[in-house]
Parts: structure tokens; sequence; C-alpha cells
């Protein structure tokens, strides 16, 4: 799958604000500085798309990206098809009040239940750390409300080999314990774009899987 544009559409306070849910919609979360805007412009292929911050708990609102990718057929011609990219706040450490990580928390969930065109959540999990806790607790938590989603741990630049390796297979084995079947997982860097093409494939079959 070639991304053709990628463009900013509109930052919503809640779930309601979003725009229309006319086509296929792919939300990004993670804990704050798992490096979630770097990851979105790498698929994108478009620096300064979603912003990115040394400071963790950047973002803040529910940001809404319009996706237009095409897909070339048997006889070399390109289907295009356009989807939205939405950029979720972090979840997890950032400096700011308890009654704003609430707010931040219900936001989320009640985008997550209600947003119609939703088709799978990307959970960013940092590559460079042991299973944290709270990753865990937000993946269980998605699977009690049987939302769909896939894995996308991040950084892998910054690891050895062996390193990212041994990180992953401990998370995956930590799922064990709560999951019969582990979800669908990529090892990603926005900075060698690793496992790029492994994430938009996925998508295109999961948009083609809706025609």
């Amino acid at each position: 799958m070639e991304v053709i544009s990628a463009t900013y559409l509109k930052s919503s306070a809640e779930q309601a604000q979003c725009p229309v849910a006319d086509r296929p919609e792919y939300a990004f979360i993670g804990r704050s500085n798992v490096g979630k805007s770097s990851l979105i412009n790498m698929l994108c292929n478009k620096k300064g798309l979603a912003k990115t911050s040394a400071a963790p708990g950047k973002t803040q609102l529910i940001n809404h990206f319009e996706v237009i990718t095409g897909v070339r057929n048997k006889v070399g011609h390109m289907e295009k098809s356009s989807w939205f990219l939405v950029d979720l706040p972090g979840y997890g450490y950032a400096k700011v009040s308890q009654k704003q990580r609430k707010n931040w928390s219900a936001m989320i969930e009640k985008y997550i239940l209600k947003r119609k065109n939703l088709v799978n959540m990307f959970v960013l999990i940092d590559s460079r750390h042991e299973p944290q806790p709270i990753d865990i607790e937000f993946i269980n938590q998605l699977g009690e409300w049987r939302v769909p989603f896939a894995l996308v741990f991040t950084k892998a630049d910054k690891n050895k080999p062996a390193a990212t390796v041994r990180n992953v297979d401990a998370f995956l084995n930590g799922l064990k314990e709560s999951w019969e079947e582990l979800p669908v997982h990529f090892v990603t860097s926005a900075i060698d774009k690793r496992g790029r093409g492994a994430v938009l494939d996925y998508i295109a079959a999961l948009n083609g899987q809706l025609q």
C-alpha cells in the first residue's frame, strides 16, 4: 500500500465532536513518550504531520488525519481509498493534574466505545523496556470491551537486536497469562522505517475486508 497524501483534519475534545464517521478509522495510543507522533509521521511519510515533543503528555485531544492510500491491482492500476488515522492522548505519566488525567481517560474510553467506524486500535509499546503493568492493564481492558487491536513495538533502533527480541518476547509471554490467542504485533522504528510496510499492509488488508 502506498501513501498518496496525509492531511490534518481537526482536534476534538470529545467523541461527539469528531468528524463524520464515513470511512474506516484506525487509532494509535500508548504510554506518554512511546514515540507515537514519530511513528505516525513515519507511516504517513510526512515529517511534522503529528507534532512531536520531548515533553510527555503533549497530545491532549483526539486528533484526526485523513490518509489517502493506493494499492495497485493485477493490471497495475492504482485503486485509491480514504481512511482516518487518529492520534489519541497517551496514558500513564504526564505532568498534568489528577483531574486532567481522569478527563483524558474518560474521553478516550468514550471515543473507543462509541466511535462506530473504529476498525482497529494500534497500541504502542516501547521496545526498550521490560513489560509495564500499565500497558498490560490497558490491553486487558480492550479485551473486556471486545475492541480489535494490534501491538506496535516502537524504538527498535534504540536497542541491540537481542534486547528488542527479549523485551518483545517477555511482553507477549506476559499476555499469555490472560490471553488464549496473542494479538498481531509489529516491531518498528521511526528512524530506519522498520515495520512501516507491514503496518500499512495490515491496514490495507483490514480495509479490504470492509469492501
